[in-house]
């Protein structure tokens, strides 16, 4: 079980310290913080599947735990609730970057009509 313990505090040290990353890259930098940065759709895909991972080893987590795998867990919960904390501007941004996507379809739609009746013309 010592063995077991240990190889489940280490994974969850690399899940917070990769989690920590994300987040950190999340924070707007002090000489810009009204600047919200996107998340990449690669970043996303690999937060959720951080969690995801995770969420499978916390239901099999044994009941006896030791002092390293607690304060593991603590972090993980502390990565979460940061997490939570910045959902609705991750939101926000999703929302403003699928309005400039509409947009510009939109604007392509427009020059791609353009230019086929531009050619029925001639």
């Amino acid at each position: 079980m010592p063995v077991l313990l240990a190889n489940l505090a280490c994974d969850l040290h690399e899940t917070n310290r990769r989690l920590g990353f994300w987040l950190d890259r999340l924070t707007p930098s002090p000489q810009n913080p009204e600047a919200q940065r996107v998340m990449t759709p690669e970043e996303m895909t690999g937060l959720l599947s951080e969690l995801m991972r995770t969420g499978a080893w916390l239901r099999g987590l044994p009941s006896e735990r030791d002092a390293t795998l607690e304060r593991e867990l603590a972090e993980y919960r502390e990565q979460v609730e940061r997490l939570r904390a910045k959902m609705p501007l991750i939101h926000a941004a999703l929302l403003r970057e699928r309005a400039r996507l509409e947009q510009e379809r939109s604007r392509l739609a427009a020059a791609s009509l353009w230019a086929e009746r531009s050619r029925q013309t001639l």
